[in-house]
Formats: structure tokens, sequence, C-alpha cells
């Protein structure tokens, strides 16, 4: 029999949770170019927001007039909500360049230097993830966003000096899926923070048959209805579906998605009408079936569903309570009524007279 050392277990168990994290919570390259050729250039073309639109329309609109690089933005809201896209829309709006990287990239001191450097005027920086930043990088972002410069220390013991260079004018742009996981005064120095809501699926609707136009997919209006309630509120989910039930549809029928097509294909995908995947009913199941409906630590759901809790945290969990099929007590998390009834469970009085309470 094999023996299976500890390292070789640790890299089998990284590998599979970064299997797992690329599945759930991240884009393959694949799917990066798939998005980058769908991404809307304008508003005009961007759908959904309609509020967040207008405010920023007008933002744009007096930094243009003032001749004067627009202030510095913060984005926050659940993953696929459209952070990056929005980002490049603004800065095409401006008429600017974008540079876009990732808070984890910048490790060292000379990356955000390096980029600040090569920053050209009223360019824009777009930095996801941007609370994974770290203290160093984060402390040399302070005075490039107050005062376009940046700090550096020359020289050894008593001839350490600081000297302070001057960068261009720019943007920073700033994505984030945890607004309460940055620190004070890196928020503080955002002028404008706004955050993305989920879509309704009339939007969800409108941006199907947009991608349906630039793809050659051929869908009717109950097929992309039905695809938009089962997106989970969520763009990048309702194109990603888009594509595999354009593929069904191709192989299993003449092309065209309709209700009927795409509903065969969404069960292939084990998905359902809500958009609730395997995951989000087991994790409903558990919560209904061994816990009595709650209330339950996330740590026991993390370690029942074989799931880490970041991953619960940021990919299921939030559309289950926006949905209303869980809540967050004190205690841990709780089913819903909503969730009985999407299962099929008879509603316990007990948990009727919680949430009426």
């Amino acid at each position: 029999m094999a023996i299976i050392s500890d390292g070789e277990k640790f890299k089998s168990e990284k590998t599979q949770k970064e299997t797992r994290e690329n599945i759930c919570a991240k884009t393959t390259d694949y799917d990066n170019c798939f998005e980058t050729n769908i991404r809307p250039k304008s508003f005009d073309e961007y759908i959904g927001q309609s509020q967040l639109k207008e405010t920023l329309k007008i933002s744009i609109e007096a930094a243009k007039k003032r001749n004067e690089p627009l202030d510095h933005l913060l984005f926050y809201g659940p993953p696929g909500l459209g952070k990056t896209t929005l980002s490049s829309v603004i800065a095409n709006e401006m008429g600017s360049k974008i540079k876009t990287t990732s808070a984890p990239a910048l490790e060292k001191p000379r990356d955000i230097i390096g980029i600040l450097m090569s920053l050209k005027k009223n360019d824009f920086l777009f930095i996801d993830e941007i609370h994974r930043l770290n203290k160093i990088a984060e402390e040399i972002l302070y005075p490039g966003m107050e005062d376009f410069t940046i700090d550096r220390t020359i020289g050894k013991g008593e001839t350490t000096r600081t000297l302070r260079i001057p960068i261009v004018k720019f943007t920073l742009v700033g994505a984030t899926t945890k607004a309460g996981s940055l620190s004070g005064p890196l928020r503080d120095r955002f002028g404008i923070i706004h955050k993305l809501e989920f879509y309704t699926d009339q939007e969800l609707k409108q941006i199907l048959k947009r991608t349906a136009s630039i793809i050659n997919a051929e869908i009717d209006e109950e097929g992309a209805e039905l695809i938009a309630s089962s997106a989970r509120g969520t763009p990048r989910i309702a194109n990603r579906l888009l594509k595999r039930i354009r593929d069904y549809a191709v192989v299993k029928s003449d092309g065209l998605i309709t209700k009927k097509t795409a509903q065969k294909a969404l069960k292939l995908l084990n998905i359902d009408e809500y958009g609730l995947d395997i995951t989000d009913r087991e994790l409903l199941k558990l919560l209904i079936e061994k816990h009595n409906g709650g209330p339950v630590g996330i740590e026991t759901i993390a370690a029942a569903l074989g799931e880490d809790i970041k991953t619960i945290e940021d990919v299921y969990e939030p559309y289950l309570l926006q949905a209303g099929f869980i809540a967050r007590t004190p205690r841990g998390r709780k089913a819903c009524c909503n969730a009985y009834e999407h299962l099929g469970y008879k509603i316990p009085s007990a948990q009727q007279n919680f949430f009426t309470d």
C-alpha cells in the first residue's frame, strides 16, 4: 500500500481547495477572455445599477468641466456584480486609460511604486480585492492618493533621509467584497464610495439578450426569463449559464434556447429555478434536517459541507441571505421559512414564531 507523506497530503488538499475556489469564486483564463469580449464600454451599454450610474455621470461631467481627475472610487459588493466592468466604463467615459491589478500581486514596495511611477496623467489604477493590500503597500498609497507623491527612504543609519517624488495625477479605483476589512485611513481617502446591488430578473434578461447577440446565440423571451431567474441576481453567473445552455442547445436541440431547452440544461447542471446548486441545497438541508433549522455556527457548516469558511461566506451566503433562505443570528445561521417551502419541508411552529416575534 502506498504511503502518502504529510507534504503530499498538504499539496493534495491545497490543490483540491484551489480547484474548488476556481469553480466557485474565481474566473478561468477562458472566462476572463469571454468577459472581456462582452463587457460594455460606455454607460449606454451598461445595464443595471441605474441610480449609481446617474450619480457617477454627474461626478464625471463635473471632473471634465474642471479639467481635473475624478475622485478616487471604492466599489464594494458580492463578486460578479460588475465592479471591474464599471471601472473600465468610467475610465472610457473620462477618456482615460486604465491599468488593472489585484492587491495580492502587490507583495513588495517596488511593485506598487513601479505601477504608480508608470501611470500617465489622468490614468485610472484599478486594484481588485483591495482589502487584501498589505500594510507597506497601503502606506505607500496614502501620499500618492492625497498629494500625488511617493515617499522614498534613501541612505542608511545617520545618513537616512526621506525623498518625496512627485507623480502624475491619477484616479485609484478599489474593488472589494469586504468593505469592512479595509483599514479606516485607506477607506477615508476614497472620495466616492458605492455599493453594487444584486440585479433584478428584468435587468439580467436584458444582459442575457445583449450577450446572446454578441456570441451569436439564439434565445427567446421565455428562455431568457428562466435563465435570469436562475442567475442569483449576478450578471457573471447569468453569462456563464448562457454559455453552458447554448452548448446544450447546439448539441441536443436546434440551437435555439427556449424555456424547455433551458430547463433541461439547468436540470443537467443541478441548478433549480432559484439558481440554487447542490451545495446551496445541501447547506439548507443541513440546517433543516440535522439542526432543526438552526442556529448553527459557520465552522460547523463548513466542516459538514467540506468547504472552507471563506467560500461559504463569500460565495454561497450573500445570495441565500438576499433571497431570504437563511438568516444570521448572534448564535449562528438559521434556516428561514422560504428555505422550508422551497425544499418542500413543513415549517415548524417554532420557526414561524422565531421570524414573526
